[in-house]
């Protein structure tokens, strides 16, 4: 064993003990295995933590959590990096105390040089600790709007509906819609011709929203009819407009929508009510 180990010496080390290419080699490999090693670990160790948490948790609750323990496995890893990078330098003689030291000095120049970058992590530790949004909500940031995929400490990743996928620094974020936080509203707009009987087709569509209330379980509110909201005067359409609203869970709305059309066709087209619809009347030039 003994003989083993001069061997692995002899092998490894120049004449004066200290470690050969080879060796250093050999060490800065241990050293990335061993910082991969940990980060799985400690990843391990979070989510068994987090996922006894989010259990009793709401599902607003759950999002929060998750954002959170997201950016926070990513500054881990860029700690335990860092650590294992400053190992690396001080084994080719690099004076990593020195560069500590002067970390306060450089951190003062970067920031001058680097302002942008400074303002991006600061604003994304402010959405995260005030819950501005959180991964899976529906939000829009300017003029971009989508499904929130990733919160981090510098960037936004937004997911829109076409499938593209919008980086946007944290710095430029002002303003913030969230959509996806409370009850949403639905609203559909029925347009039926001046001649059809407004009380006939508003308990037509009473009696589709009752039905649609007993099948539908993401509604929170409603729906219900509010009236005849508008009288359409255009040149190329002339109706009355009977406007539906309800409440849904958040991202339900639209699914409500689309249902409460299509009973509504259906309802009308058997009780043989009409929709509005663009015509054109022309005279013949005789009173």
């Amino acid at each position: 064993m003994n003989n083993l180990y001069l061997l692995l010496q002899d092998f490894f080390t120049k004449e004066n003990g200290e470690l050969n290419a080879l060796g250093k080699a050999i060490k800065i490999i241990i050293v990335f295995i061993s910082v991969k090693i940990v980060i799985r670990i400690l990843n391990s160790i979070i989510d068994k933590s987090v996922n006894k948490r989010i259990k009793n948790a709401s599902l607003a609750e759950e999002k929060k959590i998750k954002t959170l323990v997201t950016v926070f496995k990513n500054v881990l890893k860029y700690v335990l990096y860092f650590i294992g990078i400053v190992i690396i330098l001080d084994m080719f003689g690099v004076n990593t105390s020195s560069i500590l030291a002067t970390a306060g000095i450089g951190g003062l120049a970067i920031s001058f040089g680097a302002q942008s970058l400074v303002k991006d992590i600061i604003t994304g530790f402010f959405i995260l600790f005030e819950d501005q949004y959180s991964v899976g909500d529906y939000i829009t940031i300017g003029d971009y709007t989508g499904i929130v995929e990733e919160v981090g400490v510098r960037v936004t990743k937004l997911r829109d509906f076409s499938g593209e996928l919008h980086i946007i620094p944290n710095g430029s974020i002002n303003v913030v819609t969230n959509m996806g936080r409370g009850p949403m509203r639905a609203l559909v707009k029925v347009k039926i011709p001046y001649e059809e009987d407004i009380d006939r087709a508003v308990n037509v569509i009473e009696r589709v929203l009752e039905k649609i209330k007993k099948e539908n379980d993401s509604i929170v509110e409603g729906p219900s009819v509010l009236g005849v909201t508008s009288l359409g005067e255009s040149a190329d359409e002339s109706s009355v407009i009977i406007t539906v609203i309800g409440k849904t869970k958040p991202m339900e709305q639209w699914a409500l929508e689309r249902q409460i059309r299509k009973a509504i066709k259906e309802a009308f087209d058997k009780e043989n009510i009409k929709f509005a619809y663009p015509r054109m009347i022309v005279y013949n030039g005789k009173p």
